[in-house]
């Protein structure tokens, strides 16, 4: 069951990056190739188990039967390689930013708010794909994103992947909808009764709306935005605080807004979706005629990792087939590897969450970090930085 996701950003976590890229070059290809990070390499071969690895990871992804007995797919990974898993469950993309800086830990499962951070400031190394078996399987759109790869070289391993979607409640939205306008400029209409994701990242689905609705705006990438494109996705967000009853960061709550009936509409992940309805919640969720925002978690290992070898039999493991269907099931999204499915417990999960629908993954702009050099590739302008998408977050809940 997927847990608390909290992006609750820190100025100084971003800095460095800021730092990282102000000199970059601009270039084509991914978005993020104007980025110049350090020149690290990735090893060409694996060497002896070191008998441990340190990780970094969600809440969900890194289970061994503690918190459910039948959720462990560490104790048989340690049994096969001889490496023991140590793990620290992080809260927020902020927060795994910082441990990684420590040195501690040799892996994340960075999301694409913290991966370009941590591939800019040195902190996250270029992987070997070669060396991961079970890469060669990971759904292509996965592969060489511009959150997880900078001029083709990949600095991760694909986890899983999920969407932002448009939940509402079916007797109480009527007619029912088909864009973002039902929490932005139609709001009015459920004052008091709209949730938003309590985030800074929220901005870029104000943008995404924005991208579509105001074409005047040439908004390219909701996360590359100009000042003017980052103004009017903070206007429309301070106009939409006025009908939010709630901003949500944890699941549950959001569950329980719905079935009381306090939340008739808002933006919500596919768990949240099947759980409020299978507790009796009248609710359907979609992807909007403008598309969504969404998340693609990355295996991300430290530049200097004491313990790599581990690490990556680690990634080769998480995203092995049966263990990556485990994952998937128990956190709420799709999963990375196309074998995965034949594994799941439902035969229907991998439909419900469109794991092999590439068609449906285009029109998902997964979380990137906003850096001043503009994402989309252009150089006449400066874009908006993460820093300042933090600052304004707090001036739109007022």
């Amino acid at each position: 069951m997927r847990l608390t996701r909290t992006l609750q950003a820190a100025a100084a976590a971003t800095a460095l990056l800021f730092a990282a890229t102000a000199c970059g070059s601009s270039g084509g290809g991914s978005p993020a190739t104007g980025l110049n990070p350090p020149d690290l390499k990735a090893p060409t071969k694996l060497g002896t188990s070191e008998g441990q690895v340190n990780l970094i990871a969600w809440a969900g992804y890194v289970e061994n039967g503690s918190n459910d007995p039948k959720v462990d797919w560490v104790t048989d990974f340690q049994k096969q390689t001889g490496c023991q898993v140590h793990s620290k469950v992080a809260a927020s993309s902020d927060e795994m930013v910082k441990l990684m800086k420590t040195g501690e830990y040799d892996a994340v499962s960075a999301s694409g708010d913290a991966s370009l951070r941590l591939i800019a400031s040195g902190d996250a190394a270029p992987v070997n794909t070669g060396l991961v078996p079970n890469y060669k399987d990971v759904f292509s759109g996965l592969k060489n994103g511009s959150w997880n790869s900078v001029k083709g070289t990949m600095y991760g391993i694909p986890h899983g992947r999920g969407a932002n979607l448009l939940m509402y409640n079916t007797q109480k939205v009527t007619p029912a909808p088909t864009s973002w306008s039902a929490v932005f400029d139609d709001a009015a209409a459920y004052k008091g009764h709209v949730t938003a994701y309590d985030s800074p990242i929220y901005i870029a689905d104000a943008a995404l709306y924005l991208k579509a609705t105001r074409p005047e705006l040439k908004i390219k990438d909701p996360y590359a935005l100009d000042q003017k494109q980052f103004d009017a996705a903070v206007a429309l967000l301070k106009k939409q605080n006025a009908d939010v009853g709630e901003y949500w960061s944890d699941y549950l709550k959001e569950v329980s807004a719905f079935k009381s009936g306090d939340s008739v509409v808002g933006t919500t992940w596919q768990v949240i979706a099947n759980l409020a309805a299978s507790e009796g919640a009248k609710v359907k969720a979609f992807v909007p005629k403008e598309g969504s925002t969404g998340w693609s978690d990355t295996w991300m290992i430290y530049a200097k990792a004491k313990h790599p070898n581990c690490a990556y039999q680690w990634m080769n493991w998480i995203i092995s087939p049966k263990v990556n269907a485990q994952v998937a099931e128990y956190f709420g999204e799709a999963p990375a590897n196309s074998k995965a499915c034949a594994h799941t417990s439902d035969k229907n999960f991998c439909a419900t969450y469109h794991a092999a629908d590439e068609g449906y993954w285009k029109h998902i702009a997964f979380w990137n970090t906003p850096i001043e050099q503009c994402l989309d590739g252009r150089t006449d302008v400066k874009c908006v930085p993460y820093a300042k998408w933090v600052q304004a977050w707090t001036e739109i809940k007022g």
